[in-house]
This record gives C-alpha cells, structure tokens and sequence, in this order.
C-alpha cells in the first residue's frame, strides 16, 4: 500500500480534520496507549531499540543529499518510538540511495520511502523493515516550516519509514500526527527539492539521500 500521509491532497478546505480541531478518536486512542512496537524473529536487533529518551535527544540525523545536505535535531520527549524508529532506520544505512518521492508545492517534500531504493534491490529483510509500523505519537509540537514528522495512511498506527518536512505551517496537523524533529540547518535545500519541477506530486527527477548519517549533536556556538 502507498503511504500517504492525511491531508496532503490540494483541496485542504473538504478534509474533514480540517474542519474539525480535536483529534479523531482512534487517534487519541493510540496516543494514549503508545504501545512500543513488537518485535518478531523476523527482525534484527537495531542500534537505538533500548536508548533512553536523554540517548536519543544527543543525536541529530544529516541527510547528504543531491541537493545538498540537511542537518535535524531529534525530539524523543514528544515522540520517543517514532524517533527512535527514525535513529533506526538512518543508522542501519536503510535511508541511503532513497529519494524524496513525493512533493506538494509549497508544503511539504516526503521521503523514506525504502522501495525507491537507487538500486532497487529491496531484500526480504528490508521489505519486512519498511512494512513495520509504529505507534501514533501525536503531540504538542507545532507543525511549522522546518518541522519533521511521520507520514501515514489514513489509519491510525500505519506510519512505517516514509516522513516529511514541511516548507510552510500546517496548523491542521497540530495534534494529529508525530512531529518528531527539525530542520537545524539546510532549509535551502528542503526548499529548492520542493520548488523542482512536479506532476501530481511526483517529481521529474526525484532527489536522491545520498547518504543519512546519526552523530552526536554539537552545541551552537555562544
């Protein structure tokens, strides 16, 4: 199934969370519960599965992509499984040769997709990573320009690998979905990959994550 995030369609005005300010109530049904996932055979010990919320907030994730790079700060103490999840996913290499595959023009550029794989060899092992879900973290982190969150479908607990960062405030989506990090420094480049040439959201040449990388964050400068 293709991940779609909610609300993401030209026409926002006919959603139906648009017109309506509380969260769905299987929404805060699984906020509440914000169960860990469940791990099975199937899955391999990855590098941040027991990392404490203090861990993961030290780390910050770059994106070195065909555009340039793009540096982010991690917030775990709003949405520790879906950080966690994302540490995961860069730290594995699982991320690299994927491309930003889908955008919406002046709103939000979409990645993580892990069938968009550069060599498009996806094994057994990387389909059953990309199909494992994790829990909504909905929360109070304003979705604002810069601001890194989790795609889903339009059921609750769907969201897999597929992220977005937002060019500009959506205010709908306050509350709705796990916002779980920022843009710290490269927005030029998240804004160039958005103003690129699109056709129903596909764009004619998608940019390519040459490589992500999870390292120790470095204190700004006083």
């Amino acid at each position: 199934m293709r991940i779609l995030f909610l609300l993401l369609f030209a026409c926002f005005a006919g959603s139906a969370f648009a017109q309506d300010p509380t969260p769905a109530p299987d929404v805060k049904e699984a906020a509440k519960a914000n169960a860990r996932p469940t791990p099975t055979a199937d899955y391999a010990p990855e590098p941040f599965d027991k990392a404490d919320v203090k861990t993961m907030a030290s780390k910050c994730v770059s994106l070195d992509t065909e555009a340039g790079v793009i540096e982010m700060e991690m917030y775990p103490e709003h949405a520790p499984e879906s950080v966690r999840n994302f540490l995961n996913l860069v730290a594995t290499g699982l991320f690299d040769t994927t491309s930003f595959d889908r955008v919406v023009p002046n709103f939000v550029i979409q990645g993580g997709n892990i069938w968009s794989r550069e060599d498009k060899k996806v094994t057994r092992a990387m389909g059953l990573r990309a199909r494992r879900t994790i829990p909504d973290e909905p929360n109070k982190i304003l979705h604002e320009r810069g601001i890194l969150s989790m795609a889903r479908a339009d059921e609750p607990s769907t969201a897999t690998t597929n992220f977005f960062i937002l060019v500009a405030e959506a205010a709908y989506l306050n509350n709705k979905f796990a916002a779980f990090g920022k843009v710290t420094k490269g927005m030029e480049i998240v804004d160039a990959i958005n103003k690129a040439p699109v056709s129903e959201e596909k764009p004619e040449k998608p940019v390519r994550i040459k490589k992500a990388l999870v390292s120790q964050c470095t204190k700004p400068s006083p």
